[in-house]
């Protein structure tokens, strides 16, 4: 089997989620099948932050231990990342990470200055700096950024250029012939089975992490031919979705495990009521409102009993 991992690394609220999805569809248009994970901080800036993307030329569902490219956005991500790679092909941002004891770096700082492009373009650059590194075809490069970031496609395609043209290729990844496959992430792959179920309401209070799921169907209504709607909490969502479910609509609301809690009388009135609804519970790890950032299996007995009395 043919395949390669690459871990991208940097600070939380540096963008690394975007920088890891741009890697993901690299490998995509070479025609490889792609598994990404994500590891960040409950924290909403600050603390270490990463992307894992496994590529393969066969099915993967999940990603393995070995990195064969460490893209670092900072001097953390070599110091914990690098130990653990002793082979892996790095590149990384010459303005953050001050010791390196080998691989190749940009300075995204004087390219962002010499193209006089936002501070958000950067991680074009270090997307662009793996790329050529990894033998990939600016071709490709240029057409990922236009695919995926249309609205400030020519900036960060001018980013990523100057960075590409500063790195040689280390260790190249073939290309695998044939078209390229889906990609899509967990809580779309839900949405999109909520659409081909007939979904005509879904309703949600953004939590954690659920809430991708409310933003990916606000984004589609139009196009799915359904309402999207975010109440003021929990309780108002259950509540509306009863509310949608009885006048005829087929319906479906979204939260996780603390929001699910403010929902369980609403789901006994529904046992009570017959009323037929689809609860999308997004399951976080540890007690209480457990960790926001990490999914689990915590929630699972909780969610199967919840309500009062018994019901199906």
């Amino acid at each position: 089997m043919k395949e390669v991992s690459v871990l991208v690394g940097g600070r939380a609220g540096d963008g690394i989620n975007n920088a890891g999805a741009l890697v993901a569809q690299l490998f995509n248009h070479l025609g490889y099948y792609v598994y990404m994970y994500t590891d960040y901080p409950s924290l909403i800036r600050g603390g270490h932050n990463f992307a894992l993307i496994r590529a393969a030329d066969t099915p993967v569902g999940a990603y393995n231990d070995r990195i064969d490219y460490l893209v670092a956005l900072n001097q953390e991500t070599v110091t914990l990342h690098l130990p653990h790679c002793p082979d892996c092909t790095v590149v990384a941002n010459a303005d953050q990470v001050k010791s390196l004891p080998r691989g190749q770096t940009v300075s995204v700082n004087a390219i962002i200055k010499e193209e006089s492009a936002p501070p958000i373009t950067g991680n074009s650059a270090m997307i662009g700096a793996f790329a050529k590194s990894a033998g990939i075809s600016w071709e490709i490069v240029a057409e990922v950024f236009h695919r995926h970031m249309p609205k400030a496609a020519d900036e960060n395609i001018r980013v990523a250029k100057r960075a590409y043209d500063q790195v040689q290729t280390a260790r190249p990844v073939p290309a695998i012939p044939g078209p390229a496959h889906s990609l899509f992430s967990g809580n779309e792959a839900i949405g999109l089975g909520l659409v081909a179920g007939g979904l005509s309401a879904y309703i949600a209070y953004p939590m954690t992490p659920a809430s991708t799921l409310l933003h990916f169907l606000a984004g589609n209504a139009e196009r799915f031919g359904m309402k999207v709607i975010h109440p003021e909490n929990e309780i108002a969502v259950i509540l509306m979705g009863l509310g949608s479910a009885t006048a005829g609509a087929k319906t479906a609301v979204g939260t996780s495990g603390g929001g699910f809690c403010l929902m369980t009388e609403g789901v006994s009135f529904a046992g009570m009521a017959e009323i037929p609804i689809v609860i999308v519970v997004s399951q976080r790890t540890g007690p209480s409102t457990g960790l926001p950032t990490y999914t689990g299996q915590a929630d699972l007995r909780f969610v199967l009993h919840a309500g009062q009395g018994e019901f199906p």
